[in-house]
């Protein structure tokens, strides 16, 4: 029986360097960015970059799929972090916030993904960020800091919802104003 064939360490520094350049040549000039530029962004060669991704959708479908990840590694470092005692609350808070700057600082990606019909089927990577973000709400919900029927449903309207078009003080408005509505907590005329 075969073994399973592993990357050696170069050919994952060169995927990762690639997914890095691409990340930000297409951040910077939506998808016209060129295979040609991703590749010398990231210091390789251009043959080195088709290796990996045969076409420029196979690299957008793997930026996104890395971004998603992202998020879930996100969403469960929060969890843990409240197993170790931090408070649900802050660690949902602030997970919302690095989702909506995230996503703010990511828009040319997804235009590019829609572009070229990019689509990675991540529904594992989704689930585990459900999941992280469903244990997340109910820490929460026990520590009587979130109203009892908000839901994993709920946190993904809003997120589809943030103001990512608008600048970083408005989103940290829209921020302040959305757990106002999910807390149990009165809003103080400080916020």
């Amino acid at each position: 029986m075969a073994q399973p064939r592993t990357r050696r360490p170069v050919a994952v520094r060169n995927r990762q360097k690639i997914l890095a350049a691409a990340h930000e040549q297409i951040t910077r000039h939506g998808p016209d960015a060129g295979m040609d530029e991703i590749a010398a962004a990231a210091g390789v060669a251009v043959g080195t970059l088709y290796r990996h991704f045969p076409t420029k959708t196979d690299l957008v479908a793997a930026v996104v799929a890395q971004s998603v990840a992202a998020v879930a590694d996100d969403a469960e470092a929060a969890c843990a972090r409240v197993r170790a005692g931090s408070r649900a609350l802050d660690e949902i808070t602030d997970f919302f916030g690095r989702v909506i700057e995230a996503a703010a600082t990511d828009q040319a990606v997804k235009a590019a993904a829609r572009a070229l019909g990019a689509d990675p089927d991540h529904k594992a990577t989704e689930d585990r960020a459900s999941a992280a973000l469903a244990r997340l709400i109910q820490a929460s919900q026990t520590d009587g800091d979130l109203h009892s029927d908000v839901t994993v449903d709920d946190i993904y309207l809003l997120f589809s919802t943030a103001p990512t078009d608008q600048p970083v003080t408005a989103r940290a408005r829209w921020l302040t104003l959305v757990f106002t509505g999910l807390t149990t907590h009165s809003r103080t005329t400080n916020d």
